[in-house]
């Protein structure tokens, strides 16, 4: 059997989207046609159900995927370790991750690249809010799990794995902190946290916007280094703070509500690495991240309450 048939039917059983799968896998939409009725005349039944709008496993397509998902993982694996070996591909891989969110998905893929490539060691450290780009051109990381946008021209970037809304954290006693939801239009005059430290303007500009969408200014408050101080300043009314929604999560705490913020543009998160600095290690550990936040989608969208 063609092994680029069964990649096609597993990675088109992941996505359910033939465009999606026509770019991981560099082909053409035609191509990954081709290969997946080239495997269902083999099979001799439908492996997908195809609609205008939309791309489903049949019954006996999700039992083949469950069949041959480990079995085809396993031979991936086992030669993703002899190439590695035969590449002397071992020692230490140095990953920052940017908040916490970041943080339980890199210790995720580094349990995934423990398993299969067990000759790479990984060490895991927070970014530092004040620096965000400082330690990995420094050297002390060799990849990052950061925020975007990120535009420096000497790192580079890969694709987004993952995206999240904004919360505003507020005073509890803020009136903000009533609502259900808020918009960018309701930060005019409301003082915004800032971050001192070595901040792109861009960047700042993205997490911390100066005004709204209609023009009108929004506050700025005092300036913080890491988060801990920028909750306690929320708590005590001194300013507000705009934060991926996870930091709910993670950080609730008495005196600080987190208002869902509508309208706005998601963060997204992906890795980045030193322009010259590309190697196996970081190849290897993208795959995992990117399985990891594949998995953390369809947990969610598995969560996610169906209609009324």
């Amino acid at each position: 059997m063609d092994q680029s048939e069964l990649e096609c039917f597993l990675v088109l059983a992941d996505e359910l989207h033939f465009g999606r799968t026509a770019t991981r896998l560099h082909l053409s939409r035609a191509r990954v046609s081709q290969l997946v009725q080239k495997l269902e005349r083999r099979v001799g039944a439908p492996l997908f159900t195809r609609t205008s709008r939309r791309v489903a496993l049949t019954t006996l397509g999700r039992r083949l995927r469950d069949d041959l998902e480990p079995h085809y993982r396993g031979i991936e694996e086992a030669l993703a370790r002899a190439t590695a070996t035969a590449r002397g591909i071992e020692g230490v891989l140095h990953v920052g991750f940017s908040t916490p969110l970041a943080g339980e998905m890199v210790m995720e893929a580094t349990e995934r690249l423990r398993a299969s490539h067990p000759d790479i060691a990984v060490e895991v450290c927070e970014v530092p809010l004040s620096d965000p780009y400082g330690m990995l051109r420094a050297g002390e990381f060799d990849v990052q799990l950061t925020d975007f946008p990120v535009h420096e021209d000497d790192l580079t970037r890969g694709p987004t794995l993952l995206t999240e809304d904004r919360v505003l954290a507020v005073a509890a006693a803020h009136p903000l902190a009533a609502r259900a939801a808020v918009t960018l239009e309701d930060l005019a005059g409301l003082p915004l946290l800032t971050i001192a430290g070595d901040i792109p303007e861009y960047w700042l500009e993205h997490r911390l916007p100066t005004r709204t969408p209609s023009g009108a200014a929004i506050g700025q408050g005092p300036s913080v280094t890491n988060l801990q101080e920028a909750l306690t300043l929320v708590a005590a009314g001194r300013g507000a703070l705009l934060a991926g929604a996870h930091i709910a999560l993670y950080h609730g705490r008495p005196g600080v509500t987190y208002v869902p913020v509508e309208g706005d543009t998601p963060l997204g998160y992906g890795l980045m690495w030193r322009s010259d600095g590309g190697t196996r290690a970081i190849e290897l550990f993208a795959r995992m991240l990117h399985e990891t936040a594949r998995t953390k989608e369809r947990t969610a969208l598995r969560r996610a309450p169906g209609p009324a």
